[in-house]
């Protein structure tokens, strides 16, 4: 059986189906409320916060995803991503379960250098110290042996369904409907977005080839990397909208804090928005030429179309 924990979000659904579809019927979703994407999913409702819980939700798996997440609260990071992983590790440890973790970026340097997945932990803010507590946790865990696992990091999201990033809510939500986007700090450099389908069936792939294993992996997006001002054009086009925008300043974000908590925890993100982000995935093409990257044209297209 492969268990999905924390199902319910976009990259959880997403995944079920490319499991089911590719690899296997034999899939349980577990969540609070977890609902079937598959006629054949099993469900498991249970709180990952709750050791005896994560210990039964993992129960009779050979392989566990972990693809939950939190809403964008400092506080609520801060005290439950470190009591979630640690009741992951353990369950898998104790019924021999093997994990894939879905990883993001924020324990990175924000920073123009590109991003392979030997980049060190350099994290700006309390989120990206949350984030590598998190991964190091399992980092450790896997060198002491208490588990096979591998990290599968990803970088910013767009995409269908429910996908919840900063680039869905910002512009394409509001180009798609005619309405004025916005960008943060600068239009004019470089973004690695990745579609969230293709993260969940790369993910997939890895949790279903041997030599995955223990490792890290950088999921594949589209190297034709675009600035913000370049894939709002491409968006309006797609969606035959106008395509306005607006560029929101430090400033602006920081008066918006004052008096608005979602502001405050999304300021501790701005910096990367001010130079280039270039995430590679060059590993994971490498190991899996035919995997077919979305294109954004072909991304933009099927979210027009859903």
């Amino acid at each position: 059986m492969q268990t999905i924990l924390g199902a319910s979000g976009q990259i959880g659904e997403e995944l079920a189906r490319a499991l089911h579809k590719d690899f296997t019927s034999d899939i349980q979703l577990v969540s609070r409320n977890p609902k079937k994407v598959n006629e054949s999913d099993q469900l498991f409702s249970a709180d990952l916060l709750d050791a005896r819980q994560t210990l039964s939700a993992v129960e009779g798996a050979r392989t566990v995803y972990l693809t939950a997440g939190l809403p964008m609260d400092t506080q609520r990071w801060e005290a439950q991503w470190p009591v979630m992983m640690h009741n992951v590790i353990e369950a898998c440890s104790a019924q021999g379960a093997r994990l894939v973790f879905f990883d993001n970026t924020y324990m990175y340097p924000q920073t123009s250098e590109p991003q392979t997945e030997n980049a060190p932990f350099k994290p700006y803010g309390p989120k990206g110290k949350v984030r590598a507590q998190i991964a190091t946790q399992l980092l450790q865990a896997m060198d002491q042996g208490k588990l096979e696992a591998m990290i599968c990091r990803a970088p910013e999201f767009y995409g269908p369904g429910k996908t919840q990033s900063i680039t869905n809510a910002t512009i394409i939500n509001n180009v798609r409907s005619g309405k004025t986007a916005r960008v943060f700090l600068r239009d004019d450099t470089l973004r690695s977005l990745i579609y969230t389908p293709d993260a969940s069936r790369a993910m997939a792939l890895l949790g279903n080839t041997a030599d995955a294993w223990g490792q890290t992996w950088h999921l594949p997006c589209d190297d034709q990397r675009l600035t913000y001002r370049q894939f709002i054009a491409l968006a309006a086009e797609v969606f035959g909208t106008q395509g306005d925008y607006k560029v929101i300043k430090q400033w602006q974000m920081k008066l918006a804090g004052l008096f608005n908590q979602t502001a405050r925890d999304a300021a501790e993100l701005l910096s990367r928005y001010k130079v280039d982000n270039i995430f590679v995935s060059d590993k994971f093409k490498q190991r899996f030429p035919e995997f077919a990257v979305t294109r954004y044209r072909e991304g933009l297209l099927a979210m027009r179309n859903e």
